[in-house]
């Protein structure tokens, strides 16, 4: 048995095709250009990277981008002054501070200051909360990247067994949440979990994002399981591996993401959808006033007349 490959790059080429199809017709229909403005503080290498990457995606289906550099000496209320301008400014639709931060900054004070309607990245605990109800405005992108590419690949996720392994606030916690809504039932193990394999083995979806490198290998995994590889680490020769064992387990799994390759070129691109549906948001909401701006004024006409 051979693990079918969930290549990220292809899933989130076609998400992105998509993508650029909603901004035009935006761009056409409202006058709206999407418009992500990224700030980065400092001059962290790998933020810059990221930034980067971000930017050139953004291009790619027409989305305008903005980087705001900032001094790494910034104050923390300078720091949410600026978020606060590009909150009120009605041409920016999606707002994304680079993490992580220097150490003088509170970080949970510095999302809860960028609006809800322009938090893209889906970090504020308004958008974390609305996981529970299932009345977010944004997902965070990278659960939300797993996600698209389950329901792109055709992998049934309702009354399904998923194991998460990994319990931060970016991953897996919210994943957990995503795959409860969906009806799975959900096991999240972590760092301390005892006797880890007793979990994984019972997956038909399992999700690692634990940072630990080849932690799951071929006995872990139950046969025929899709395995999804969150992790991003590097060996001592500097290359990139992931959290799976990915030579061991593909030969059990049905299906299996690389890394690099998998996941990784989701979140991107979720962060591009999640723009494109802020512009579309606050295009409609403009709309909506504007109508209704009208029909007060014809009330008015009709009531002097």
């Amino acid at each position: 048995m051979s693990a079918r490959i969930l290549d990220g790059r292809d899933i989130a080429r076609d998400i992105r095709a998509e993508t650029s199809l909603r901004v035009a017709d935006l761009a056409a229909s409202a006058g709206v250009v999407p418009h992500l403005v990224v700030i980065l503080v400092g001059e962290n290498p790998a933020s810059r990277v990221y930034v980067e990457n971000k930017a050139r995606a953004c291009a790619q289906v027409g989305i305008k981008s903005t980087l705001v550099r900032l001094d790494v000496g910034i104050s923390a209320q300078e720091l949410i002054c600026e978020i606060e301008r590009l909150n009120r400014s009605p041409d920016v639709h999606g707002i994304l501070v680079q993490l992580p931060l220097p150490p003088h900054h509170d970080i949970q004070a510095v999302l809860r200051t960028i609006s809800i309607h322009k938090d893209v990245d889906g970090f504020h605990l308004y958008n974390v909360g609305g996981l529970v109800v299932g009345k977010t405005i944004f997902s965070p992108c990278t659960p939300y990247g797993v996600m698209r590419m389950l329901d792109h690949a055709a992998i049934p996720v309702e009354g399904r067994n998923v194991t998460i392994v990994g319990a931060s606030n970016i991953v897996g916690k919210p994943m957990a949440l995503m795959m409860m809504a969906r009806e799975a039932t959900v096991s999240v193990c972590h760092a301390k979990t005892r006797d880890l394999a007793q979990y994984t083995i019972l997956a038909d979806i399992l999700i690692v994002a634990a940072g630990v490198p080849k932690l799951i290998g071929a006995q872990m995994v139950r046969t025929g399981a899709a395995v999804i590889d969150v992790g991003i680490n590097r060996d001592p020769q500097g290359k990139l591996q992931g959290d799976v064992d990915f030579d061991a387990v593909r030969t059990k799994a049905s299906c299996i993401t690389p890394v690099p390759g998998g996941v990784g070129p989701m979140t991107v691109t979720m962060l591009l959808v999640n723009t494109v549906s802020a512009a579309e948001r606050i295009a409609a909401n403009a709309t909506m006033h504007s109508l209704r701006r009208s029909d007060l004024k014809a009330d008015l006409s009709v009531q002097l007349g």
